[in-house]
């Protein structure tokens, strides 16, 4: 199976730590979080990944061949897609869209998400779907929602700082704000799709295509453990909700 970790951004929200050395290799435990994901996605079966990087690229790159080298880690295959520019969440993925030449869905995980999502249930369900995109949520207070149906099809987004509502496409029923995760899975087909030009978001993507009538699914995953580590605080509080265990499997990973 096939994998994507995001992992091109600038860390503004973790400055100063990111000035030096990208987010993606802060670490938490002693490992750098793109180790954590690459570990949890090895763990589920995913044998090739692709990385985007843009900020501090050179870090990241050195990392992922010393990383791929290790013993432990024959037929892993990791792979990197370099931005010129940062494109964004969705810019991204598509820019990335060679390494997904054979058809089948892959998935997409934020590098500064830790969580014990059960990432081949995600995949089943998209599997089973006759979705274009299938992401995982959560009922979580957020400032930011994306809403969906009765059926859980992506139907709209909410912001509860700007007070702003966009509306994909009608419902008949209720709304259902739910918390995204940064975990998707995409099937390839999207690629011809997509008229939006770099940079774009995900989410920017999801909501044009719901437009056009598109089905773009929820996977609820309210019992999964979840943390965003892009704020420092949170790095400094994700031991403790996680335990060493979870860590100390990626440290046996990556030895």
């Amino acid at each position: 199976m096939k994998a994507m970790i995001l992992a091109a951004g600038l860390g503004t929200r973790l400055k100063p730590l990111t000035l030096t050395r990208p987010k993606a290799l802060l670490e938490v435990q002693g490992v750098p979080l793109l180790a954590l994901v690459i570990a949890r996605l090895a763990q589920h079966g995913f044998t090739e990944i692709v990385v985007n990087v843009y900020h501090l690229a050179d870090q990241i790159v050195a990392f992922l061949e010393k990383y791929e080298t290790q013993s432990g880690r024959l037929g892993l295959r990791l792979a990197v897609s370099r931005e010129s520019s940062l494109l964004d969440t969705g810019g991204g993925v598509q820019h990335a869209a060679w390494f997904f030449d054979d058809g089948q869905p892959f998935l997409v995980h934020n590098v500064d998400v830790i969580t014990d999502l059960n990432l081949n249930q995600l995949m089943d369900t998209h599997r089973s779907s006759n979705g274009l995109a299938t992401l995982a949520v959560r009922e979580r207070k957020t400032s930011r929602y994306l809403l969906f149906d009765p059926q859980d099809r992506l139907c709209g987004w909410q912001s509860l700082q700007s007070r702003e509502t966009r509306i994909a496409r009608a419902v008949e029923g209720p709304m259902t704000p739910l918390s995204f995760m940064g975990i998707q899975v995409i099937s390839p087909v999207m690629f011809e799709l997509l008229n939006a030009s770099p940079p774009f978001s995900l989410v920017e993507a999801y909501l044009q295509l719901a437009a056009a009538g598109q089905s773009i699914n929820a996977f609820r995953a309210n019992e999964a453990r979840w943390m965003d580590l892009g704020r420092k605080e949170n790095l400094d509080q994700a031991s403790g909700m996680f335990g060493p265990d979870y860590f100390n499997t990626a440290k046996v990973s990556e030895s």
